[in-house]
Formats: structure tokens, C-alpha cells, sequence
């Protein structure tokens, strides 16, 4: 199985690692992805506990489950990403833009946000996010190739689930 990170690489080989805490995610995009293949495959656990101490009081395991748990994920795509190792120098936190595509409610949605990353005790850990941008988008025509990137038509793929 591949990554749903859309890192191409095997998910074993990939975020699963980080997923299962056998290894640390060793950058902001590593721990994005990470997040992201996360909700993917329904490991909320790791999601509650790769938020920021401060950002964990407003969340809990079960609403992220709820929330998620409604949603398909579909692709990931990562915009941008700051340079941390220099903003490591004066303080401890980077940025990561990245827009995730989702199926809820029989309709495929676009978020677009910059994530906010600080290190706590010595780890990578979700602060915050500002969206910019969440809208539906058209459905790709039932013999498009899929956007999800599975070089399958479109009819053959996500169409099925809507």
C-alpha cells in the first residue's frame, strides 16, 4: 500500500513508522505528512498526541474521531514548507502550507492551510492552522483520471463512494 502522504513511497516504509512511534518525525513536513496519512488511516491517538500541550486542551480523542470518521481522505499536496533549520535559530517553530482534498457528504472539499509546527521536548508538534481557503470542488468528469492520483479513471475510483 502506498503512503496516503502522497510521498509515493510504501506506507511500512513511510509515515507508518512515525505513526506507530518507532521512529520521531524529523522535520514540520514529516510530521504533516505523518498527521495527514494519520486521519487517513483512522490513528487518532497519534493525531491527539502530536498537537502542541496548548493546542491538546481544546481537542480530545473522540471528537477527532468523530469529525474524521465522517471524511475520506483523498490527497495531500504540500505547497510550501519554511525553511525550519534557519528559523531554528531564532525560535522554535516552522510553517508548512499544504491543501488536503476529502470526500464528506457525497462531495470532494479543498482545504488550503498553513500549519503551524514548534518543538516540545525536543519533538515536532502541531500548534495551530490558519485556512484560507475550503471549498467543494467539481467532480473531475467519469472518465478523467482520478485527482486522488491513482492514474485510474475517475468512475473506476473515488466515484464509487460518492
Amino acid at each position: 500500500m502506498l503512503c496516503p502522504c502522497g510521498s509515493e513511497r510504501a506506507y511500512s516504509l513511510c509515515c507508518q513508522a512515525i505513526i506507530l512511534a518507532k521512529k520521531s518525525a524529523s522535520s514540520p513536513e514529516q510530521l504533516m505528512r505523518s498527521r495527514y496519512s494519520a486521519y487517513a488511516t483512522e490513528q487518532f491517538e497519534y493525531i491527539f498526541l502530536t498537537y502542541a500541550s496548548a493546542s491538546q486542551v481544546e481537542q480530545s480523542i473522540e471528537d477527532i474521531a468523530q469529525w474524521s470518521k465522517q471524511t475520506h481522505w483523498l490527497k495531500l499536496i504540500i505547497h510550501q514548507v519554511s525553511d525550519y533549520q534557519k528559523d531554528l535559530a531564532s525560535h522554535n517553530s516552522a510553517q508548512v502550507e499544504f491543501s488536503a482534498f476529502y470526500r464528506h457528504q457525497g462531495q470532494i472539499w479543498q482545504m488550503r492551510e498553513k500549519s503551524h509546527f514548534i518543538i516540545e521536548q525536543g519533538l515536532w508538534r502541531y500548534l495551530d492552522g490558519a485556512v484560507s481557503d475550503n471549498q467543494v470542488v467539481q467532480k473531475p468528469k467519469r472518465n478523467d483520471h482520478c485527482f486522488c492520483g491513482s492514474e485510474k479513471k475517475f468512475k473506476h475510483c473515488c466515484a464509487k463512494s460518492l
